[in-house]
């Protein structure tokens, strides 16, 4: 097995559940709810088991954790993170962008990650050593040198707790000091937002292993900055991220610091 293989089968499952989404993206949704207003689709489950009978169809050893259906029995090196829908609530209101997002990680290290955008199917990709890529092309993170002149963008839990307010003073420190700040709705897509320059910074709280598993290694492949809010090295199940250009990172930091957490 090598790296090239696995990231032709996560293409190969991404584009085959796109044609699901893009199939049912013009009709009207019937979403159930996960939480008050979190929403889930047909769609969702449909597209993860195209993406896990595809991948475990050619790696029947490997693990699996995916948004909808969880973890599989299956104990291994490799552990293959899906999210089959990520921007439920833009896909269900007819609101795009969405995605689908793949990783494979080996002992807890990242391998590859690849982020399809919806509906405009345009792919991210990146392996571990090797850069990253948009429709096949190079991508680098922004050379913007100060919050100032950059332009950030962040996600909202769905549950509107303590972390959920604290995150609304610092977005608005953080929309007082840049240019703007953008909400999109896929964390995702943001992280590959980042890694192509479109974006300066993205932070988020609340957020999941398959949020992040794929956008991660393509903005660290890019050559951006991962970490959490505190400057620490990032895990995908910290319940906190912090991704940027290589010249904001500290700046950002400090001004998130400077926000008191709320009670």
């Amino acid at each position: 097995m090598n790296d090239g293989d696995f990231l032709n089968i996560s293409i190969e499952a991404a584009i085959a559940a796109s044609y699901t989404i893009l199939e049912d993206f013009p009709k009207l949704k019937d979403p159930a709810y996960k939480g008050k207003i979190d929403l889930v689709t047909k769609t969702d489950t449909n597209s993860e088991l195209i993406i896990k009978s595809i991948i475990s169809k050619r790696y029947p050893d490997h693990a699996i954790i995916a948004e909808e259906g969880g973890h599989n029995e299956v104990k291994s090196d490799y552990l293959w993170i899906i999210d089959p829908l990520d921007g439920t609530t833009n896909f269900v209101h007819g609101c795009p962008p969405f995605s689908i997002s793949i990783a494979l990680y080996k002992k807890d290290i990242p391998i590859l990650g690849i982020v399809l955008e919806l509906p405009s199917s345009k792919l991210y990709t990146a392996i571990r050593g090797e850069g990253a890529f948009c429709e096949g092309e190079p991508i680098s993170g922004s050379s913007v040198g100060s919050v100032e002149r950059s332009l950030l963008a962040t996600g909202f839990s769905y549950d509107h707790d303590t972390l959920w307010e604290y995150n609304m003073e610092i977005f608005k420190e953080l929309t007082r000091s840049s240019q703007g700040v953008r909400r999109f709705g896929s964390a995702a897509l943001d992280l590959c937002y980042v890694a192509e320059g479109k974006f300066d910074g993205f932070w988020e709280f609340g957020l999941k292993p398959w949020d992040t598993a794929a956008g991660i290694i393509i903005a660290d492949e890019a050559g951006c900055e991962v970490t959490n809010i505190k400057g620490q090295i990032f895990s995908i199940y910290d319940n906190n991220i912090l991704v940027t250009n290589q010249k904001i990172n500290r700046e950002m930091i400090n001004l998130i610091s400077n926000v008191k957490t709320v009670s």
